[in-house]
């Protein structure tokens, strides 16, 4: 299973939100991660890039 890091972007600011990510809905700017235990979070923004060799989503803050 590929599980991944989301990394909210704010300017040259990285900072790692979530970690497992087993699913990412896009809404709008609104972004959905659901964990691999069921766990939840919302983010506002955009997905700037998705690397599963690194296992990372880069995620552009609003």
């Amino acid at each position: 299973m590929c599980e991944l890091n989301i990394i909210l972007l704010r300017g040259e600011e990285r900072e790692k939100v979530m970690e497992s990510v087993a699913k990412i809905q896009v809404e709008g700017n609104s972004i959905q991660l659901t964990g691999i235990l069921g766990d939840k979070m919302t983010v506002e923004g955009s997905i700037k890039e998705i690397n599963f060799s690194r296992g990372e989503a880069l995620i552009l803050s609003n």
